[in-house]
């Protein structure tokens, strides 16, 4: 409850510092529109936002479900092989170093204009944070549980399935959270390079034609998707955390 009153005083602040700044410098619409100019902006196009915030929804959507199943496989997969972690691992680290952007335009090359590569996008964000939090999770189980779990005679598989994953979910909790605060970025960068549909794309028809009303009005649709998403995140996360701790 403090959580959401200390929210909502901060976004009453942020409002009335926008509008005394617009006013204050006297600012033109299509450089900086006052807080009401974007309201109106909001409820007049409300359609055509929805509708480009369902295509944008969609991508992010299909993006976490994929990029969080990878990533948690492949951390399986890491910490069941040591010596194929041992080789894979510093391959990871060396491709989050490529640019999001380096990729966009290549993956809309190879995939089009529609959703694919959105998708794609959003997954290539996804995937590491996931990925890296889990499997730090699986390799640091407490090893008093593993020599007793191999002295009752379990197998790698029974001891990964039933003691390590169950210690790692808080791990998983962590790279959930991550994702879905990551996981617009990924969408909204492929709709910006070569997309027709989605919030991106809005903005950038927006911008195109002076519409810096329109433009932030899906700016702020965008944050608020992000922050639905990082709620169900959060609640995903304290399951998990929940079920780890038997609480």
């Amino acid at each position: 409850m403090r959580g959401v009153i200390g929210g909502g005083a901060s976004a009453a602040m942020a409002l009335v510092l926008w509008a005394g700044l617009v006013r204050l410098f006297d600012l033109p619409r299509f450089i900086l529109p006052g807080p009401g100019a974007v309201a109106a902006a909001l409820w007049r196009d409300r359609l055509l936002l929805a509708d480009h915030a369902a295509t944008t929804l969609t991508e992010i959507g299909a993006g976490l479900v994929i990029g969080t199943l990878l990533g948690a496989l492949l951390a399986l997969v890491l910490a069941l092989l040591p010596g194929l972690a041992r080789g894979l691992h510093p391959v990871l680290i060396v491709s989050q170093t490529v640019p999001v952007f380096a990729l966009a335009p290549i993956l809309t090359l190879w995939l089009g204009y529609g959703m694919a590569a959105k998708i794609v996008m959003a997954v290539l964000i996804i995937f590491f944070p996931v990925s890296t939090g889990f499997l730090h999770g699986l390799r640091r189980t407490e090893p008093g549980w593993l020599a007793l779990a191999r002295v009752m005679g379990g197998g790698r598989w029974r001891i990964l399935w039933h003691l390590r994953v169950p210690a790692a979910l808080p791990d998983l909790a962590g790279g959930l959270r991550l994702a879905a605060t990551y996981a617009p970025i990924g969408a909204v960068i492929g709709e910006w390079v070569g997309g027709s549909r989605g919030l991106g794309y809005l903005m950038l028809m927006a911008n195109g034609r002076a519409r810096t009303d329109l433009l932030f009005a899906a700016l702020l649709v965008l944050v608020a998707l992000t922050l639905v998403l990082r709620a169900a995140a959060d609640r995903l996360a304290d399951r998990l955390t929940r079920h780890a701790t038997g609480s």
